[in-house]
């Protein structure tokens, strides 16, 4: 029996591509045995896998528009085949549902359809074309050692592919992703979202994983959940005692006394005044004084003497 591949689609002659897709995409679900019921259903749906196969192809909807259904499926001579037409005899495989799940990429397209409370179940796409999932994309978060003391709010606007409603075309559009940087956070710390790479048909978008690295702090040194502080002292300092004035991360100034003798690998440790642990941000690691005792280049024979009888005496 003929048939009309643009009127089984419901289209115009000069539909384009696009409008092929579009309109096979809608009648496909629409009438596929697994949502429709209805007597005839599965004539149409076998009709429009048919049609949708010859019209998405360009040469053999090329051989369709000049020589019809009977030079389609009866061969041409190979004359006349110039253009691109279809030269040897067309057979539909008469496997609609490969037709359909090629379309799809072999996803549900009704995974986000409801009925009277249930989900819509079609057990025959799970054999379709299996999608491959993207490798994730990694990019470096430079956060400040103020940012991750306290924490913040980051947000990044990137731009990524996103399928259009027709399942094969696609467009660039730009999505805000936020940040909430929490107390306490290292440098190596992994953000990750879920699938919020560039989309394609038959793949799954790659996450996109945000990598903390932290930047260098004109004060201090971070080691783990440490505060490293450095001090150069003179040597008389070293040897007679001195006070230390440390501006903290949260804005206090702290006066910390030193009266031990002060020897190249001596350190200061005040508990609790280091970075937030990130397990539990109410407890906090040390902050760790060092020193760099600078000592003088000369000495006069008259200070040499003085040192001398100094460190002399018993104590």
């Amino acid at each position: 029996m003929s048939c009309d591949y643009y009127e089984t689609l419901e289209i115009n002659r000069d539909a384009t591509d696009a409008d092929i897709k579009m309109a096979y995409r809608r009648l496909a679900l629409k009438f596929h045995p697994s949502s429709n019921r209805e007597a005839g259903s599965c004539d149409r749906f076998v009709q429009l896998g048919e049609a949708y196969d010859v019209l998405s192809d360009p040469r053999k909807k090329a051989t369709y528009d000049k020589f019809g259904e009977e030079g389609l499926k009866g061969g041409i001579p190979a004359e006349f085949a110039s253009g691109g037409a279809w030269s040897s005899k067309y057979i539909y495989h008469g496997n609609p549902d490969k037709t359909f799940r090629q379309f799809f990429g072999g996803d549900n397209p009704f995974a986000d359809f409801y009925t009277t409370g249930s989900l819509l179940e079609y057990s025959f796409l799970q054999a379709g074309v299996e999608k491959t999932h993207d490798s994730p994309i990694e990019r470096d978060l430079h956060l400040s050692l103020d940012d991750l003391f306290h924490g913040c709010i980051k947000k990044i606007k990137i731009s990524r592919r996103v399928m259009n409603e027709d399942g094969h075309t696609s467009s660039i559009k730009d999505k805000i992703l936020t940040i909430e940087v929490k107390p306490g956070w290292k440098e190596g710390t992994r953000i990750i979202f879920s699938k919020e790479g560039d989309q394609g048909p038959h793949c799954i978008p790659a996450d996109i994983v945000f990598i903390v690295r932290e930047k260098t702090h004109h004060l201090f040194t971070r080691q783990h959940n440490d505060l490293i502080y450095k001090v150069k002292i003179s040597l008389e300092m070293a040897l007679t005692g001195f006070n230390v004035d440390v501006q903290t991360l949260d804005g206090r100034l702290l006066t910390i006394p030193v009266n031990d003798i002060v020897h190249p690998s001596y350190k200061k440790v005040l508990s609790g005044e280091g970075m937030p642990l990130p397990q539990d941000p109410s407890q906090r690691g040390n902050l760790i004084i060092a020193f760099d005792i600078e000592f003088p280049e000369k000495l006069s024979a008259e200070s040499k003497t003085l040192i001398k009888h100094a460190l002399s005496l018993k104590y």
